[in-house]
């Protein structure tokens, strides 16, 4: 570990319990993407409280705070900040209760059910050991929290509305997730990391009849169900046995009844691969197939596909990863690891893409150790370790708050301490 890098944390015994209180307030008190007001308004207030430049509502609910220290690089360290509509299953003392209304007015409970509780605490007590040994490091750090991380619309938002004016720009953006891993654990991986990810929504025309007389229709759910069926040889047929992918239709509505043949059916689906060239191969087969089979059904009108989310890759930049990964390795020894790539998926690249900035995102651990370690004694880890939007998840405190504020302190300082 580097002198700027012991000196910096150092002071984490000063700042550990305030953080723990945060990171508890935060799960107890979830909120939705683009309503993160109390989040965005608990972020700027510790940012003013040691001396960073803040500028608040950025996208509706996002926040950033600059410290700037002399001559030096700029580094930027993103933490999402929103929930999900997830009831709490964890029967911790400091569960969510919460609720919000969605867009049709139903009450839905809320809860930090991805660890961006854990995101925010953390970037928070990196923020602070920063502002509070000045003399072991020069340059420009900048904190970042951004909202909506979950509806893949907040780094846009941000951009939309003026972040590469309002903030230096960086040298290098720096991210993480907690994923079910132990506690403990980093992980850091070079090139593609999280996949892409788009959701599609198709509709299907037919013509409505009665059950009877199908002569009469066109049949639309018939039409939907070939496209099911055809869709699952996009990845195993028209992609290399060596290129990752998924296709999965998650959900299928037409009808009303038994005895009646609908005028639509709708099929909603989501793809997820790691690179644009796959990507776009599997989106143009979709189209293809869908209107295909809307055509051999005799579709009264060609079928509508719609987008209606989309993630880009998260590929992880070479230089930055390798040099976050070998401070991690100075700093954490055994804990640092190379992680296996992820079919989750992220907005936080569309940030450095606007900056024109590398960027680098790794993984630290969330799960109890000695929890974690008899899973896998047991081989029950995919049974026993709850995963990012289940309604147990539940990172433990410590180490994952240590680990989180460690691991961006020593990514920061990799430029900043030179």
């Amino acid at each position: 570990m580097t002198r700027p890098a012991r000196t910096v944390l150092a002071g984490l015994d000063t700042v550990r319990l305030d953080v723990e209180d945060l990171y508890r307030d935060l799960h107890r008190h979830p909120e939705l993407g683009l309503r993160e007001h109390r989040t965005a308004r608990k972020a700027a207030d510790a940012l003013r409280d040691c001396g960073y430049e803040v500028t608040e509502g950025i996208g509706g609910t996002g926040v950033i705070g600059v410290l700037a220290n002399g001559d030096g690089p700029v580094v930027m360290a993103r933490a999402d900040m929103d929930a999900l509509p997830v009831r709490e299953r964890t029967g911790l003392p400091y569960a969510s209760t919460a609720t919000a209304t969605d867009g049709d007015g139903d009450e839905q409970p809320v809860m930090h059910a991805c660890g961006h509780d854990v995101h925010v605490a953390c970037l928070i007590g990196c923020a602070r050991l920063m502002a509070g040994r000045r003399d072991a490091w020069r340059g420009t750090f900048v904190a970042l929290f951004q909202p909506s991380e979950e509806g893949g619309n907040g780094a846009e938002a941000m951009i939309d509305d003026g972040l590469t004016a309002k903030s230096p720009r960086p040298d290098v953006v720096l991210a993480q997730h907690v994923l079910p891993y132990p506690a403990g654990y980093v992980g850091t991986r070079t090139g593609s990391f999280l996949s892409a990810a788009d959701s599609l929504r198709v509709t299907v025309h037919g013509r409505g009849a009665h059950g009877s007389m199908p002569q009469a229709a066109v049949d639309p759910v018939v039409a939907a169900a070939m496209i099911v069926v055809r869709l699952q040889t996009v990845v195993s047929r028209e992609l290399a046995a060596t290129t990752a992918a998924v296709v999965t239709v998650g959900s299928i509505h037409a009808g009303s009844g038994p005895n009646v043949i609908p005028d639509r059916a709708v099929i909603e689906l989501n793809v997820r691969t790691y690179d644009d060239a796959t990507r776009t191969h599997v989106l143009d087969a979709i189209e293809r197939i869908v209107r295909a089979e809307c055509e051999a059904s005799r579709s009264p009108e060609p079928p509508e596909i719609e987008r209606i989310a989309s993630f880009p890759p998260t590929v992880n930049d070479e230089e930055p990863t390798r040099r976050v990964a070998d401070a991690f390795a100075a700093y954490f020894g055994e804990d640092a690891h190379t992680v296996e790539p992820q079919t989750a998926s992220e907005d936080m690249s569309e940030i450095p893409r606007a900056f024109g900035a590398p960027f680098t995102y790794w993984a630290i651990g969330g799960t109890d150790p000695e929890r974690y370690a008899e899973a896998v004694r047991n081989g029950t880890v995919s049974e026993d370790i709850p995963v990012n939007h289940s309604a147990g998840f539940a990172p433990v405190v410590q180490p994952t708050l240590d680990t989180g504020i460690a691991a961006l302190t020593v990514a920061a300082l990799a430029w900043l301490g030179d």
